[in-house]
């Protein structure tokens, strides 16, 4: 084996050992949960522990309790960090796609990590609303547009979308494989994949 290929193993086992938060934010059929599933296979194609919190499994298991106001999304977002933190910091790649409408919640969670010197990167996934309207992956658009649900986030709910997050994500028109190709190249350029 040539020293540049003794080199480059070692760099690899060196990220398939670094844990770290893929936060994945973004509208209800943005795209979040098969952007992160996409990423999950590759990674552990490549030898990455990998964990996904989905959102919608974690308030169904986990979290029950609080409904959709700002506090309970708060504490649901807060919560799901927890959750996430404790594995990261162990060598594992947890990818959460979660919604997290509001910015002061997804700062709680990036503090969380940083107090714990847990990597954390914030991931814009940035699906038009009309877009995410048609894909209604969860019929919740039509059910907001019926009268039968309100409090839809980006609709009639706010969100409040990252200033500045490690990377946005331009779903429209784009593949699932390209969106999640240029997830996997920002955490190759982190040295985590």
């Amino acid at each position: 084996m040539a020293a540049g290929d003794t080199a480059e193993a070692a760099t690899a086992a060196a990220a398939c050992e670094r844990g770290a938060t893929v936060w994945l934010t973004g509208l209800p059929s943005s795209g979040k949960t098969t952007l992160a599933f996409a990423l999950s296979e590759r990674l552990r194609a490549t030898g990455h522990r990998v964990e996904v919190l989905d959102g919608d499994e974690i308030r169904e298991f986990l979290s029950r309790g609080p409904g959709f106001t700002k506090e309970d999304r708060h504490t649901n977002v807060t919560r799901i960090g927890f959750v996430a933190q404790k594995p990261a910091a162990n060598g594992v790649k947890v990818l959460a796609p979660v919604i997290a409408p509001y910015a002061d919640s997804r700062a709680a969670v990036r503090e969380r990590h940083a107090a714990g010197g847990t990597e954390f990167l914030e991931i814009h996934v940035a699906t038009p609303v009309e877009l995410c309207s048609e894909r209604d992956v969860k019929g919740l658009y039509a059910r907001q547009a019926a009268g039968e649900i309100s409090g839809l986030t980006g609709v009639d709910d706010p969100y409040e979308a990252p200033d500045d997050p490690e990377l946005r994500i331009q779903t429209q028109g784009r593949s699932v494989t390209e969106s999640a190709a240029e997830l996997h190249a920002l955490l190759t350029e982190r040295d985590l994949a």
